[in-house]
């Protein structure tokens, strides 16, 4: 499976036949329109392969098929957070919480300790922990970027 060749509908948490992530892009033409476009990103899954997520997964997950990039911004959200931390997503869906345990990490945060939070406090935010966790935060950007995942998520 060719990231490329999947239409918008189906390109945000698919994973290509090289184990990448697939991911949508944003492109302008000389006239002015927005074309939305699937890529294949540098993200590497380790265990997954050839995999369109499942409109179950999206919807229990709360995650939305036409986000653009892969960022961690929807941790902040605390709607969504709830959402990916129910047990209908948290121990169903593998690859959407595969993605977000990775894109916690890369803020410092463990996303057990983001849901345990979210369950037993649910104001308290992403934020907060990022900033009791000691790490810096990293720098602003307006695009969304590709990284290497640090580690696989647990397998439930």
């Amino acid at each position: 499976m060719i990231c490329e060749d999947l239409p918008k509908d189906l390109c945000a948490f698919s994973i290509a036949s090289s184990g990448k992530r697939c991911v949508l892009e944003t492109a302008v033409k000389k006239d002015g329109d927005v074309q939305y476009q699937c890529r294949t990103s540098e993200v590497v899954v380790e265990r997954m392969a050839e995999y369109i997520e499942t409109d179950e997964c999206v919807a229990a997950c709360g995650a939305d098929r036409n986000s653009v990039g892969i960022s961690s911004d929807s941790l902040l959200d605390q709607q969504f957070t709830a959402k990916l931390c129910t047990p209908a997503c948290y121990q169903k869906c593998p690859n959407i919480v595969d993605l977000y345990f990775n894109l916690a990490a890369g803020e410092g945060v463990f996303l057990p300790d983001l849901c345990n939070a979210q369950r037993s406090n649910p104001r308290r935010s992403m934020v907060e922990l990022i900033l009791s966790s000691g790490v810096a935060p990293g720098p602003v950007s307006s695009q969304a970027t590709a990284v290497e995942a640090p580690a696989p998520a647990p397998m439930w």
